[in-house]
């Protein structure tokens, strides 16, 4: 078996530099999908989320995580587990690949092993993915890691400060084969 291309792992302080360059050189591609990319994304809105993840974790609220190149550590987008349902065993699995990284197949690694820990290490039994309908990019990873289309659902979504439709995609603990 071969070493993966792609790892993902908690953020760290020493990550906001290379993730603020990131953001930054991605803003026109990720802005139209992600509604904390906006323009005038900054050095401390980085910061001050490397520094809520980091709390994130330590609460077990939800679990954001870095994408990085296996063998040169750079950051290539991000992935998370959020909305966390405890009771129902279930929560959302959001990624984003930053525009230098876009199709190399770094998303649907990180989606991968990002419903694999939420499966094996936070024994969820159902994980959601939301996409605004347009952004056939993300519904393609979805689609390509064995999401299950549910349906396309009206307000699931608030982008740009407006509640807007989504394509909701699940996929399930049993079956998972990851």
């Amino acid at each position: 078996m071969t070493e993966a291309r792609w790892k993902i792992r908690p953020w760290a302080t020493d990550d906001v530099e290379d993730l603020y360059r990131l953001v930054r050189a991605s803003l026109p591609e990720l802005g139209a999908w992600l509604p904390w990319c906006r323009p005038d994304y900054s050095h401390r809105d980085t910061a001050d989320w490397i520094a809520h993840c980091g709390d994130a974790w330590a609460a077990r609220s939800e679990f954001p995580m870095g994408v990085f190149e296996a063998s040169t550590g750079a950051v290539c987008g991000g992935v998370g587990i959020n909305r966390i349902d405890p009771t129902a065993r279930c929560a959302n699995l959001g990624y984003w690949t930053g525009t230098p990284w876009s199709g190399r197949g770094v998303a649907r690694a990180a989606a991968t092993q990002a419903a694999t820990f939420a499966f094996d290490e936070l024994a969820l039994l159902r994980l959601e993915i939301l996409v605004h309908p347009d952004n056939s990019a993300s519904r393609r990873v979805a689609e390509a890691i064995g999401a299950r289309f549910m349906g396309v659902f009206p307000e699931r979504l608030t982008l740009h400060d407006r509640e807007t439709a989504a394509a909701v995609y699940q996929i399930e603990r049993e079956g998972w084969s990851g």
